[in-house]
């Protein structure tokens, strides 16, 4: 069964050839016996990729391709990864649907250019991080605000190579719900050290960031 409708697809098709710049790749980890929406989401990249030439998706088992799934720190399944000239730190971790996703085409379009929307003095403050950076992004399909919170930190990722930027599911991953103790969404988590909830303007949601690298 299709994922995209007839009208996502001219809607895609259109955004697309007007926006997008370079090639982009969606690197997706599955493995359909044991994992309930692994079927869904390399559906959902094969789908955009037969939208422009430009895009392409590659589907790897994340068991017998259990070495590049270490090497791109992928550790859980279904995983959605949003590559362009670079392996930008861009991942969904669950499917990005419902309001997560009109975030993925964003991811896309941006990615292909290789940079961000972020404002300059806000680039200029994440490029200056030299050290790694991993943000968890917990959300839920049908939460308006969590969008927000993971273009937010996909943006940063795209800035800044140290940067990795994850959107959970977290309906998908109880366990990691339960180890972060997410009673609410969006529920942010920087380097184990620093959490918030909320969507938080960019310049507060980078100072987070850069308070995580200080500590």
């Amino acid at each position: 069964m299709a994922i995209l409708g007839e009208r996502e697809r001219r809607y895609l098709r259109s955004r697309f050839e007007r926006e997008l710049s370079g090639k982009v790749r969606l690197i997706v980890f599955t493995q359909e016996f044991e994992c309930e929406y692994c079927a869904e989401v390399r559906s959902l990249a094969e789908e955009i990729a037969e939208l422009d030439d430009r895009i392409s998706a590659e589907v790897y088992d994340f068991q017998s391709d259990r070495g590049l799934a270490e090497r791109l720190r992928v550790d859980k399944i279904p995983a959605l990864l949003v590559f362009g000239e670079k392996e930008y730190g861009v991942r969904f971790f669950g499917i990005p649907s419902g309001y997560e996703f009109m975030t993925l085409v964003d991811d896309i379009i941006q990615v292909s250019r290789g940079f961000s929307s972020l404002p300059a003095h806000l680039k200029e403050k994440v490029k200056q991080i030299d050290r790694p950076v991993h943000i968890q992004v917990f959300v839920t399909p049908t939460c308006p605000y969590c969008p927000i919170a993971v273009r937010t930190a996909h943006q940063m990722a795209i800035e800044n190579m140290n940067i990795t930027s994850d959107m959970i599911e977290v309906l998908e991953f109880p366990h990691l719900a339960h180890k972060y103790q997410v009673m609410a969404v969006p529920k942010i988590v920087i380097n184990d050290k620093i959490s918030f909830e909320g969507a938080l303007p960019e310049t507060l949601f980078v100072e987070h960031v850069l308070a995580a690298v200080r500590d």
